[in-house]
């Protein structure tokens, strides 16, 4: 069983990425989002390692902290795709990426030989927006290799009344398997999942709860960026999207986040400089 000490430790400390370095309530980190799928909700997918590759680069030089690609859609009601093209679509792109970056790399796949794969190509993080539905050979893997996991609690498909209630309960399960498995502690981080099986409402009420999640002493990520949530209040407006995700960085950093998952990483990283400045007392 789990060390029950592991999962109640005092302070969030570091975590090591690759060769960076993450120490943990010093400021929010920005995580850029690439895309390797023509069907991505945001619109933003990129059809070409080429493309892939100048977007990553502009990212860095833009303040992204951290890059993650996914080769499959997580949009609802996206169609599967295949193991093999979702190789086909990231691994080209890891092994271009990881010759010049001066920055991490993430895999965004719920498939083992996807993560394996990758990990080999040169990504040194795995996350996994499965949630109590993530395959147990891809958390022995990142256990064997030592990597950081990005635990995500997505309630596609179950029922939940109480929805602060069911994200921690389902981020505590995610961590204790994590942990049985001989995932370090220090290598986990939890995301709520926003947009994965809440409504509208429910994601409302997530940000509005996120400090809860601090009851789980591990960072926490948000990915709000462009989401449904932020369109059923603002409309589909480019301008709006762009601002309304802005708003919600902003209070997830007042209410405990500690990385952000973003499209946008010019607007946004200016966004948790600011939040940090004043959250944080973070100046330049």
């Amino acid at each position: 069983m789990a060390n029950q000490n592991d999962l109640a430790g005092d302070g969030l400390g570091v975590t090591r990425i690759g060769d960076s370095v993450f120490t943990w309530g010093k400021r929010t980190y920005v995580m850029g989002i690439i895309n390797l799928s023509p069907d991505s909700f945001s619109g933003d997918g990129c059809t070409s390692v080429e493309q892939a590759l100048q977007q990553a680069q502009r990212f860095a030089g833009e303040g992204a902290d951290i890059i993650d690609v996914g080769g499959e859609s997580t949009r609802p009601a996206a169609g599967p795709v295949a193991e093999e093209e979702e190789i086909k679509r990231v691994i080209p792109f890891i092994k271009e990426f990881v010759k010049s970056a001066g920055i991490p790399l993430s895999i965004d796949t719920s498939k083992y030989e996807v993560a394996r794969q990758a990990l080999d190509a040169g990504a040194v993080m795995v996350n996994d927006i499965s949630g109590l539905n993530m395959q147990p050979a891809i958390i022995r893997l990142v256990a064997e290799r030592q990597a950081p996991l990005i635990l995500t609690s997505n309630e596609r498909g179950r029922s939940c009344p109480d929805i602060m209630e069911t994200v921690i309960s389902s981020l505590r399960k995610l961590m204790e398997l994590a942990l049985d498995a001989g995932v370090s502690r220090h290598n986990l981080i939890v995301d709520p999942g926003i947009g994965f099986g809440k409504t509208g409402g429910q994601n409302l009420e997530i940000m509005r709860k996120l400090a809860d999640l601090k009851a789980l002493k591990r960072p926490v990520l948000i990915g709000t960026s462009r989401k449904s949530f932020i369109r059923n209040v603002l409309g589909t407006d480019s301008e709006a999207l762009l601002q309304g995700t802005a708003a919600t960085l902003a209070i997830g950093i007042c209410n405990g986040a500690d990385m952000v998952r973003v499209h946008d990483v010019r607007e946004m990283s200016l966004v948790c400089r600011m939040s940090d400045a004043i959250i944080r007392g973070r100046e330049g």
